[in-house]
């Protein structure tokens, strides 16, 4: 049978490599049917969470597609470590191309984007390798993690059963070994195969969140009228109280709330229901936002929630974010990759981090400015953050000599005044009065003898002392 053009025998992955027994990891929150608790304990009341419900609340879904959206944005690199253990990105026809495109249906951004998003929404991430005749990994599939199932043999061997998938060429059940799959597994707090979504830490908040804002809709949808209740003096029959209820209910609630009611009989209207400001609604939400980007390690300004911090500190936000919500999520990545590629030991995956920790002009300007001061870019290297070509004599980190050593100094001091003309300089030989020297001027109006002592001083100096001429 094939999957995603992969040839797949049963005969190879069950009878030959295992004993037919398998046994699942236990774990009550490691997939899609298991992760249901929404607050501690619900699991032993079979209190189950509506995972869609949860990922409509405006709070997870800013936080995963930010999260998802930054990382998908970076370019992977094929680095290769130089001899002096400096990596250097390089190309190579084997490994370069699935990099590049992983599939057939999906950009690079669109696969990266689907591999975080199921990390953080299922805590695993099951991508599918297709080989080409060579053995190597041409393609890379990303799987349905509700369709898939590790499974352990009785050796302890891992394996995973794949169900039938709407991109697949296949529509039945396969079993395939560890090999051919890349498991990217998020927060495994019950099982190492069983990684555990943030959901589970955020999924009541996020329904204390939705729940909050319907009941906010209804009363927007009333008019922002509350509900209450009709009072009468005395005692009134169960007819009478159907009958004002019903009519009531039709002629002022819905679209007709607000209308002016005549009552009679002694009849009162009181209203229930609290305002919002008594049920502190803003801040109800508020705190729910807050605690979704709590479990996501997202700064709460980032999705809208919070006042925004000065200029002054924005990098260091900026920073903190990357450490916080991103780098685990991007090494694991990278590492997934290299050993599902079977790179070599001389072969990395690494992030281009330039288009995440992006900075403004004048920011950017002054870093790389710093750095050819300090010796550590060269012109060129620094030319290249802007996207703009080489020059020639561009390709050498420069630093000026400014400081000198005391004993350095203490030596020159002795040596005698750096500007002395040496006892062994020959002397020029005499000239005629017509053509002497001293009768020439130059154009700064100095004799051109006076002008080329200067110039055999400056040059001795630089020679001897490493003055600039």
């Amino acid at each position: 049978m094939k999957l995603f053009g992969l040839t797949i025998s049963r005969a190879d992955s069950e009878e030959k490599a295992i004993a037919p027994v398998y046994s699942t990891p236990e774990s009550r929150a490691g997939w899609w049917p298991l992760i249901s608790e929404s607050f501690s304990g619900a699991w032993q009341r079979n209190v189950s969470l509506d995972r869609t419900l949860v990922l409509s609340y405006h709070a997870v879904y800013a936080c995963m597609t930010l999260i998802a959206g930054d990382i998908s944005k970076l370019r992977v690199k094929l680095m290769e470590m130089q001899q002096n253990g400096i990596w250097q990105e390089t190309t190579n026809p084997v490994y370069s191309g699935v990099l590049r495109k992983p599939n057939h249906y999906q950009t690079r951004i669109q696969f990266w984007e689907s591999w975080i998003l199921s990390k953080l929404i299922n805590g695993n991430t099951y991508a599918l390798k297709r080989r080409n005749q060579r053995g190597f990994v041409s393609a890379l599939y990303i799987l349905d993690p509700a369709k898939v199932r590790p499974l352990v043999s009785p050796m302890g061997d891992v394996f995973y059963e794949i169900k039938d998938d709407s991109l697949s060429a296949n529509q039945s059940t396969v079993t395939v070994p560890d090999r051919e799959i890349i498991h990217d597994r998020f927060n495994c707090l019950f099982n190492p195969l069983c990684g555990v979504s943030p959901i589970y830490a955020n999924g009541l908040a996020a329904l204390q969140g939705i729940r909050t804002q319907e009941s906010s809709e209804k009363f927007f949808a009333n008019n922002s009228n509350p509900g209450g209740i009709l009072t009468a003096p005395g005692k009134i029959s169960a007819d009478t109280v159907a009958h004002l209820k019903e009519q009531w209910n039709r002629n002022y609630t819905g679209d007709n709330a607000g209308k002016v009611a005549i009552l009679g009989d002694g009849l009162k209207f009181e209203r229930m229901s609290i305002t919002a400001t008594d049920s502190q609604l803003i801040e109800q939400l508020k705190w729910t936002a807050e605690v979704v980007c709590a479990t996501y390690h997202v700064p709460p300004f980032m999705i809208g929630v919070g006042p925004l911090p000065s200029f002054s500190n924005i990098e260091a936000l900026n920073q903190q974010y990357y450490s916080q919500a991103l780098q685990t999520l991007i090494k694991a990545a990278q590492l997934c990759l290299k050993e599902g590629l079977a790179l070599p030991d001389t072969l990395g995956v690494h992030f281009d981090l330039e288009e995440l920790l992006m900075m403004d002009t004048a920011t950017k300007t002054k870093t790389i400015k710093d750095a050819i001061s300090a010796g550590v870019l060269s012109p060129n290297e620094g030319r290249a953050k802007f996207n703009m070509m080489p020059v020639q004599g561009g390709d050498t980190p420069y630093m000026q000599q400014q400081n000198y050593s005391l004993a350095a100094l203490d030596e020159r001091d002795k040596a005698g005044p750096p500007l002395a003309t040496p006892a062994t300089t020959t002397a020029p030989p005499p000239r005629s009065a017509d053509e002497s020297l001293e009768n020439k001027h130059d154009d700064n109006g100095d004799s051109k003898a006076l002008s080329t002592r200067k110039w055999e001083e400056k040059l001795y100096n630089r020679v001897r002392y490493g003055l600039p001429a």
